[in-house]
């Protein structure tokens, strides 16, 4: 009997482009101050995409508008531990004006799908839920009994995303013992001495959180009248100590695989001088060299309200990273640097995690990648960021980054995260799907 391709089902790399493109199209930018439209729209949308093929999910709202979707889907063998596969609904702002291209249009360019989401990552979540709907097409189950959620808030430290589905509804995750989100899985092209090689980047580790603001206090007075007590000249004092502080370097052990394993492929050593391998990285390499020790970046400033008027106060966001094991020191160096007249307010903080690079989840997330590309490299690293698995591991849940890409050589990835003209290529796209599909089913 022939099988015409019209009779068979659809299968998730067939509509992942689909499915990204519009949830790209449906702006869910999080400014992070309750200002933005909310994920109640891309909620509403993953919902009708479920409902469709016949599953009961449930959209929870931690307040109006923002909203996170669960759906939990039985396993071929009940009896094993519960996974959890998730993703964020919502993104980071985006400036029409810096962008080539309208950054929610999901315009088709060059072979990819540009548009914000499209790395951040409403690639996976596109992968997640296609896949979802393929199983449930043709009643394929999971390995494992599988809980899937879109969460929402995670650009703004998910607060009122994977942190409150944790507080308010933790039986979702009854039997979970581990996760896999973003950002990991992608690959880097690099030289070795037989020509270039693919090397998938797993993520196994991610730096702690610690947003700060800087409180400067003074006296006010006029802008006419020498003034030795300006909050703005205090505050400056201090962002320039912090600036110039040089943290020490330290590979935790994820960083130290990572580096090893590309030392061997590329024949490369860095016991003299790092740069040479972190430059077969190309663009990945901002994300590694973050990994190499705590960060602190000043990222927005405040004060005054008159150009004649010294102001009594004057205030500074600063985006602290911390390895796992340093928040304790980080912090205790930030109030140093500070120095005694600047208050340091702790605006939000979460937690470094670090993962083994061994068991049967990683061989599996391997051996997934490894059947699409058999003579690729998968190595662990750890991510200068922070995912939800952060919430998750308060519940003992062991957390990967695994949003699987084959990218081509060329194209600047890493940079795109919160970058302009972020996209992805549909090849890459079908890839991941595939991927994950894989692993879903033999994990």
């Amino acid at each position: 009997m022939t099988i015409h391709a019209a009779d068979r089902p659809i299968a998730a790399e067939d509509e992942v482009a689909r499915i990204c493109s519009e949830l790209i199209r449906i702006d869910s930018s999080n400014y992070g101050d309750g200002s933005g439209p909310g994920e109640r729209k891309a909620a509403e949308y993953v919902m009708g995409e479920l409902a469709e093929v016949g599953l009961d999910a449930e959209l929870l709202e931690s307040e109006p508008g923002r909203a996170t979707v669960v759906v939990r889907v039985e396993g071929a063998d009940p009896s094993r531990p519960g996974l959890a596969v998730h993703g964020h609904l919502d993104v980071v702002p985006a400036s029409a004006d810096d962008w080539q291209v309208d950054p929610f249009a999901a315009e088709e360019r060059d072979g990819c799908i540009w548009g914000r989401g499209a790395v951040d990552m409403k690639d996976m979540d596109a992968m997640i839920l296609a896949n979802i709907r393929e199983f449930a097409r043709s009643g394929t189950k999971p390995a494992r009994t599988t809980t899937f959620v879109f969460f929402a808030d995670e650009e703004a430290g998910g607060e009122l995303g994977s942190h409150w589905l944790v507080d308010h509804h933790p039986q979702w995750f009854d039997g979970v013992t581990e996760a896999v989100s973003e950002v990991g899985g992608y690959s880097v092209t690099v030289p070795t001495p037989e020509g270039d090689r693919r090397a998938y980047l797993l993520q196994t580790a991610e730096k702690g959180i610690a947003w700060l603001r800087l409180h400067a206090h003074g006296r006010a007075g006029h802008g006419s009248v020498p003034n030795d007590e300006n909050a703005i000249v205090r505050l400056a004092a201090a962002i320039g100590r912090i600036a110039a502080h040089e943290w020490p370097r330290e590979y935790i052990a994820s960083v130290r695989q990572l580096l090893d394993g590309l030392s061997s492929l590329t024949g490369i050593g860095y016991a003299a001088d790092l740069e040479p391998l972190l430059g077969t990285l190309r663009g990945a390499q901002g994300f590694v060299r973050g990994t190499l020790r705590d960060t602190s970046n000043v990222t927005m400033l405040e004060s005054g309200y008159k150009h004649n008027v010294i102001p009594q106060t004057a205030s500074a966001a600063v985006d602290c990273r911390f390895l796992p094991g340093h928040e304790g020191t980080l912090m205790a160096t930030i109030r140093e640097l500070a120095g005694e007249h600047v208050e340091v307010e702790v605006v939000h903080r979460d937690i470094a995690i670090e993962s083994p690079f061994d068991g049967d989840l990683v061989q599996s997330m391997k051996q997934s990648l490894l059947r699409e590309d058999p003579t690729a490299a998968v190595l662990p690293y750890c991510l200068s960021g922070g995912t939800d698995n952060k919430a998750l591991a308060r519940l003992g849940i062991t957390g990967y980054g695994f949003a699987p890409l084959r990218l081509p050589a060329d194209l600047d990835f890493a940079p795109m995260f919160h970058g302009v003209d972020e996209r992805v290529p549909l090849d890459s796209l079908r890839f991941g799907a595939r991927v994950l599909g894989d692993f879903l089913r033999t994990c």
